[in-house]
């Protein structure tokens, strides 16, 4: 079979190729201690459509403690499957859904506007301006695909409603995962081998706000742990946030 080769700029280069022996990775990411009470964002523009407030995203917990919008990620994979999908971020009832969004480096991604008002959306890596998109237009779709280039975490931020704020996390490759309601991932297709597997999360103890109004929390949660996939292993990794 002809293997295809995907580029990631910084990062070397990930190769598509078959993963017949490839083992199952999976587990929850549950929250540990006494979860703290966080603040409704208000709303200062366009309330007529918005409303005064939103529940804020930062931290989601589902059923036993389950936490929504963690990204795990497995390192150091440059051969294995084929990356499927899409991934769609939306300006939708004056919030970004999702709210956290997982993507290969190169992998097809869009933004949306599902509002029929302006939202200007405005990703920075690092400080720097990654992409920053006016959308005035209803159901209108921007390709960001090729802004998405270098690995890394993009904080998404609207110009127009500093309420809204939102994560996309770029990886050198698709074995990526953001937590569902219940705090629960899986990665299936894993080549056998040795990897550390790291657990991301955006921070959620509120720190107040910057200038212009936005919540601004601590710094993101990073844990990393040690992992074997066996030939057509099932293995699950559980991780904990406090």
């Amino acid at each position: 079979m002809l293997a295809v080769v995907v580029a990631v700029s910084g990062a070397g280069a990930y190769e598509e190729g078959a993963a017949a022996d490839g083992g199952t990775l999976s587990g929850v990411v549950r929250f540990s201690g006494t979860p703290p009470t966080l603040e409704p964002l208000r709303v200062n523009k366009n309330r007529d459509i918005c409303g005064d407030q939103k529940v804020s995203e930062a931290l989601v917990l589902g059923a036993e403690r389950g936490v929504r919008g963690s990204v795990v990620t497995i390192e150091g994979i440059s051969r294995g499957k084929k990356p499927s999908g899409e991934a769609v971020l939306d300006n939708h009832g004056c919030l970004f859904v999702p709210h956290v969004v997982g993507v290969m480096a190169g992998g097809r991604a869009r933004i949306r506007n599902s509002d029929a008002m302006l939202h200007n959306t405005h990703g920075l890596h690092g400080g720097r301006t990654v992409f920053n998109l006016a959308l005035p237009v209803q159901d209108q779709i921007v390709d960001i695909t090729r802004r998405l280039s270098k690995p890394g975490v993009v904080r998404i931020l609207c110009d127009a409603h500093p309420h809204m704020f939102a994560w996309m996390v770029v990886h050198d490759s698709p074995y990526i995962a953001v937590t569902d309601e219940r705090g629960a991932y899986r990665m299936d297709q894993v080549p056998p081998g040795a990897y550390k597997v790291s657990m991301w999360h955006e921070g959620f103890r509120a720190k107040g706000a910057d200038k212009d109004g936005r919540p601004v929390h601590d710094e993101p949660v990073t844990v990393t742990k040690d992992v074997v996939i066996p030939a057509r292993g099932v293995v699950k990794i559980d991780f904990e946030l406090k």
